[in-house]
């Protein structure tokens, strides 16, 4: 078990910034991945790192404004969030995985080894 905790989730107007913080309490070996969730909507993949940095993934949603890294000695991932839309209101959860990318007809638990408890996002018009 790997615990992962996440920071930085809070009320901000739109076209403004964030940035989230997950810290894992050991070193992980496999991809960081950020998932979000609206209400009444799948909790979706929207962000992902490999172990060396050399591979990421971005949804199309969140392309050109979001910006995903990570520092293994610091056992941390982060996700800088700017332009942000009210759409991009959500919960965030940071995990560890063994996809970098969305899984067709793949439910992420199947490929999701630890979650985050999310935080909370809230973009106001």
């Amino acid at each position: 078990q790997v615990y992962l905790a996440e920071s930085g989730g809070g009320l901000v107007q739109a076209g403004g910034s964030l940035k989230l913080t997950c810290v894992a309490e050991r070193r992980t070996f496999r991809n960081m991945l950020w998932f979000r969730q609206a209400p009444g909507k799948e909790r979706d993949l929207i962000a992902g790192i490999n172990y060396n940095n050399a591979r990421t993934y971005y949804a199309d949603s969140i392309k050109d404004r979001f910006t995903i890294s990570r520092d293994n000695d610091q056992n941390t991932v982060w996700l800088q969030m700017n332009s942000l839309k009210p759409e991009d209101t959500a919960v965030y959860y940071c995990a560890v995985g063994t996809q970098l990318t969305p899984q067709p007809n793949i439910d992420p638990a199947d490929y999701v080894d630890y979650w985050g408890h999310g935080t909370q996002v809230t973009v106001s018009s």
